[in-house]
This record gives structure tokens, sequence and C-alpha cells, in this order.
């Protein structure tokens, strides 16, 4: 089935750790939050690696280098080199080397992950504008980034040299929740400027680009928790992906979600990459999978029968996917989640 017209979550007769020869994954929501492993993730990658699939961390999050990630990862028990990692900050400074003089000076709104990138295509990291940067190069400088930074990006932009972010994703997850990400700050930025930046990270070209160079991935298959970003890179990669709900992505947010938006497989979190994934049938009353089936009743989804809430998510997903064409679906599905408690 094409990713323009998907329709409903596919089924795989065998576990995707086999059907795919490699996971494309990202790191927070997905493999940990808030610099916590979460729950089953260490155990389930841990098995796909000794099944063979290559594992690949690929992360919009700009702040760490490559090797710290890989550091990070196993120390949760998650064996890592740093050529395992592609991050936007290796994105963005590739874009910026192919329109930048070698050499150029570029300043760096945000953390080592940035700089070190931008150092390995030959390009010189600066802290001020009034170090005479040819570019600007912004990307999540965590927590406790000053405001005076954002400041120093408006100054150098003002004076009409190129902008470039690794990511806009808005939030990013946190051991205490959802805290604003790389694209709050570059909101700030724009509103100051009226610029508009050049973007790397996902979903946009430049990382699936970055991706595909970096891992020579055959069959991929992008692991990630956000709709606007994992599922629409895929999308825009014409690659398989799994959305899993242990980040920002709820039940409801699937269920309303747009062509682009729609993975081709759904899992509560990374055990899903050890099994095979149902198929969801259509039925004469709307779309069946496993003890449920769910239907469209009006301007209402609705939800029949009892099993797996995996199960009955799916069967939601092609109800309302299929009612919805290639549009949103903005069928009132409150009652319906609530029966699966997601």
């Amino acid at each position: 089935m094409s990713q323009a017209s998907r329709t409903r979550p596919s089924g795989s007769s065998t576990a995707l750790s086999e059907a795919y020869d490699t996971a494309l994954l990202d790191l927070d929501g997905v493999v940990y939050a808030g610099g916590a492993a979460i729950a089953h993730a260490v155990d389930s990658l841990g098995a796909a690696r000794d099944g063979g699939m290559h594992l690949a961390y690929v992360t919009n999050n700009a702040l760490r280098t490559p090797a710290a990630v890989a550091e990070h990862l196993t120390e949760l028990g998650v064996p890592a080199e740093s050529a395992d990692v592609i991050t936007s900050a290796q994105a963005v400074a590739r874009l910026m080397a192919d329109q930048l003089p070698a050499g150029a000076r570029v300043l760096v709104v945000g953390g080592e992950g940035l700089r070190a990138a931008l150092l390995e295509r030959g390009l010189v990291p600066v802290e001020s504008a009034d170090d005479d940067p040819v570019a600007v190069a912004q990307g999540y400088g965590g927590p406790d980034m000053t405001w005076g930074r954002f400041a120093e990006a408006a100054y150098a932009i003002a004076r009409g040299v190129p902008w470039f972010a690794s990511n806009t994703d808005l939030t990013i997850p946190s051991a205490r929740g959802i805290a604003p990400g790389n694209g709050a700050a570059v909101e700030v930025v724009r509103i100051a400027t009226g610029a508009e930046p050049q973007v790397a990270g996902k979903p946009l070209p430049p990382m699936h680009r970055e991706t595909v160079l970096r891992t020579g991935a055959k069959r991929p298959l992008v692991v990630g928790d956000r709709l606007d970003t994992d599922i629409e890179g895929a999308f825009n990669g014409g690659v398989d992906s799994l959305l899993v709900l242990t980040g920002v992505t709820d039940a409801r947010q699937l269920v309303a979600a747009e062509p682009r938006h729609r993975p081709t497989y759904v899992d509560a979190d990374l055990r899903g990459l050890l099994t095979g994934q149902p198929e969801v049938t259509e039925t004469a009353g709307g779309f069946g999978c496993g003890g449920w089936t769910a239907a469209v009743r009006g301007d209402e989804l609705v939800l029949d029968g009892d099993g797996d809430v995996l199960d009955g998510l799916r069967a939601l997903c092609a109800a309302a996917w299929t009612y919805a064409g290639e549009g949103a679906c903005g069928l009132d599905a409150g009652k319906a989640v609530a029966r699966l408690g997601l």
C-alpha cells in the first residue's frame, strides 16, 4: 500500500525486526525520556539487534554529539557507537557546507552537538554577531539557553546573513513532561527578525538524505513517537514507519491523522519491533482487528467488542482514515478512545 493512499495500519506476518534490515529510531520519547530508558526499550532493542537488525538512532535533538549520545545509550544498556547516531546537527551542517565556502564563520546558537557537526564540515563556529559570521546556525541548546543567544542570532540575521535551523520541533519530552523544543526558540528569532530559516531536521529531505548516507539502509523502518516529524519524515522519504505511543502522540491525534501523518504500523512501545502486526480487515459494519470492530455512525466514531486495546486503536484508525480520505478526520472519537483507556 502506498504512503499516499494509506487508509489503515498495515499487518505483517513476520516480526518487524525480520521484515526490515535497519531501524531508524528516534530517541526522545522512543528510547528514553529525560535521560532514563523508556520501559521495555533496552530489552527490545537488544533482542532486535541480536536477531540481525541494524539499529541507527536518528534524532532531531542537536544538543549532544553523536559520541555523547552513543555513550548515554551504552550506559542505558543499548550498546552503540557514534557512527550509529545521526543528528539534525549533522544534517544542517551538511546543508550549510553545500552553500558556504570552506572555513566560513558561523554564529552558533545551540549546544556542543551543533558546534561539533559544523567543525566536521569544515565550518568555523563563532559566538557573536560581531565576529563577522556569514551564516547563523540554530539548534536546541538545552533548558539553560539564555535570551542573549537569541539576540545574537537576531542581530546577525538583521544584517542579511542566511539563517539555518537544525529542526523546528516545538516541544521535547523530558522526565517532568513536555518542554519547549528548538522550534519554540526558532519562533523567538523569527518574530524578532521576520526572517525564515532553512530547516534540515525531520521531516524534511536533508535529514532523510543524511540518514541514508550514514546508514546505507536498504529496507529501513522509521520508528518514532511524533506524527509531524518521524512519521511525516518517513512519508516524505517513501519508507515504512512504526509509531510507538511512549512519547508525545496520543490515540486521539493518531485517529485524526492526515495522510502524511499515518504510520504503517502502530504499537505501544518498542516491543512492537519483535512481533508481527495484526491485519485490519473491512467488515460489513466497518473495520475489524482482533476482537474489535470500529465504524462511523453519524458524526461519531464508535467501537464495539473487546480484547487487546492496540487492536481496537488499529480498527479505529482504519475507520477514521477511510472516512477522511486525503484529509484529517474531524469525527468525534472521544468515547471510542476512552473505551480503550488510551
